[in-house]
This record gives structure tokens, sequence and C-alpha cells, in this order.
């Protein structure tokens, strides 16, 4: 059965807590793939669920390196931030090791998932961001199964 939940946020500063809400509500979930147009903060979330998570690594778009690896503080664990977008087609995703990345047990955190939906895992969750016609509020939803 799936479920939505719904954060609106009107600054970067109120990121912090809508993160520690959607890490609780994440469960055991540790794939999440972003639907938001170019903008929209997915970057900036995604910075603000790996602080929560317990990195302290700078967090910035792979949009050149296509992952960044983000080490968690004190267990040797990693956080994985993708950005598809440059890439083309499947065979271009598979080069990446994306298997292996899924198949890690660590978070996977998906920006511009459309060229690699035909391989992910069937039980990921999706988080989109709406930007509001002022351009000063965001609606995040998340949908976890």
């Amino acid at each position: 059965m799936k479920r939505t939940y719904e954060y609106r946020v009107t600054s970067v500063g109120g990121l912090e807590s809508v993160a520690t809400s959607i890490l609780r509500e994440l469960g055991q979930h540790r794939i999440v793939a972003f639907d938001a147009p170019m903008g929209a903060g997915k970057t900036t979330l995604i910075g603000a669920l790996a602080r929560a998570i317990g990195t302290t690594a700078i967090i910035n778009s792979p949009t050149f390196a296509i992952v960044n690896d983000y080490g968690i503080e004190g267990c040797g664990e990693s956080i994985y931030h993708f950005d598809l977008y440059r890439l083309k087609n499947i065979g271009e995703v598979m080069d990446i090791g994306f298997d292996d990345y899924m198949n890690s047990g660590n978070f996977c955190f998906i920006e511009w998932p459309e060229v690699a939906e035909d391989i992910l895992p069937d039980n990921i969750a999706k988080i989109t961001i709406d930007v509001n016609p002022d351009n000063l509020e965001r609606t995040i939803c998340l949908t976890v199964d």
C-alpha cells in the first residue's frame, strides 16, 4: 500500500526538519528517486538528507561525475548521490556499475532517474518537488510502498 507524505517549505532552513521527517518515513527504503524541474532544489534537499544521515561531506551536484560518494561518519558506510541527466540510455547507466550501487544496501539518491526506470528496483521511494508559482515555496511529496 502506497503512502504519501507532503511537506511545504519556504526557506532552505526549513529543509533540516523536513529531511528528518523524510528519513523517519523512509523506514527501510534506501533508494530514493527525485522528480523535479531544474533548479527546484533536488541537490539542496539531498544535502539536508545526507547531513541528517550523518555525513559531514560537502554536498554538490554530481552532474559531471555522475555519482558522488559521501562517507557517513563513524560507520564506514556511504551515501551515493546520482545525477543521471547526461546519460542517454540504459547501457550508459549500466556502465557506471549502477546495479552494484543499487544492491549495496546504502542510501542511493537519484536525480533525473527517468533513463534508469526500467532497471530500478520495484520497491523504491519517490520524492517530487513542485515549485509553487511564487517561486518562494516548495511542495515536497514523498511516496513509499
